[in-house]
């Protein structure tokens, strides 16, 4: 009896560790449904914040697609800051030389021989007066991201110092860069014209650009921070196609600022130029070669780019 007792005892013990394991296989299932809920979510939410309504869309040929927004709808406006706040839709002036004649701005009519950003999506069509093309985000752009709030900025650790003639790459978190730098003085704006080329990335975590940097202050917290120029970057965008891009940060790339119009604050009023799409065409060894202009100046304490 007493073996029967012991066999007995030992059963039900094996019957409730089934129970118990039973029941947190369905616990970890049950928290892993909803966590994957929890970020699909999160991921659409973050997608309504940044694709606002469209007045026209655009299919661009290499996948992208273009929504024409309304001015004053713009990803931009969603800053407490820029409530009610009036677009400024031309400069001012120009920085002298710029534009013919005198530094008043005739801002509709170029300098001759500046030829305009030409874009992949212009092929089939254009966005109407009153709008700003928009790259839309998709769910994918986002998920690539370490998490949404890291997707379209750039880890604070990971920026390199552009300074540094001979980078230290464990320091530098890999960047090698070759740099022109001016400092010591009192700047106002500054004005590249960069080749655009489409160098080949071997890693998906790999990116390249060529960038004019304006900065302001130290790699503490107080940096401040304005580029723009073209980048290859298949973490952000999902593909090798060179890119327009800009980046700001107030506070050494912490809590603000992003590439683009990924977050509130910086502010488009140019109708042809979509921040993120492809540039096309770009250079070739051997062949033709392309080029973009990228300026950026002060105006009565506002930075202002013009491309």
């Amino acid at each position: 009896m007493g073996d029967v007792h012991f066999s007995r005892e030992r059963a039900g013990k094996v019957v409730v560790l089934i129970f118990f394991w039973m029941l947190s296989l369905i616990s970890l299932s049950c928290a892993a449904r909803l966590s994957v809920s929890r970020q699909k979510l999160q991921v659409q939410n973050h997608l309504n914040r940044l694709n606002k309504p469209a007045v026209k869309t655009i299919q661009s040929p290499d996948g992208d697609i273009i929504d024409c927004v309304h001015l004053a709808r713009q990803p931009a406006f969603d800053h407490p800051f820029l409530k009610d706040h009036k677009i400024q839709m031309r400069p001012s002036y120009h920085p002298e030389g710029l534009f013919d004649e005198n530094k008043v701005s005739d801002t509709e009519k170029p300098k001759k021989g500046s030829n305009p950003i030409t874009q992949s999506w212009h092929m089939n069509g254009k966005c109407p007066e009153g709008t700003i093309p928009i790259r839309r985000t998709k769910e994918e752009d986002v998920l690539r991201a370490s998490s949404v709030k890291s997707y379209g900025r750039k880890k604070h650790r990971a920026t390199p110092q552009p300074r540094s003639a001979d980078p230290d790459l464990i320091n530098e978190s890999g960047h090698q860069h070759a740099i022109a730098y001016v400092e010591g003085d009192k700047y106002y704006g500054a004005k590249a014209t960069i080749n655009v080329w489409e160098p080949k990335i071997q890693q998906p975590n790999e990116f390249s650009l060529s960038q004019l940097w304006i900065l302001g202050g130290s790699f503490g917290e107080d940096l401040n921070s304005i580029e723009a120029g073209w980048q290859v970057s298949p973490d952000l965008y999902g593909d090798n196609n060179t890119r327009l891009f800009t980046y700001w940060t107030s506070d050494a790339y912490q809590a603000t600022g992003c590439y683009n119009l990924l977050c509130s604050g910086f502010i488009q009023i140019n109708s042809e130029i979509a921040m993120g799409a492809s540039i096309s065409p770009v250079s070739a060894y051997r062949n033709s070669q392309y080029d973009i202009s990228i300026l950026v100046w002060k105006v009565k304490g506002k930075k202002r780019f013009n491309y």
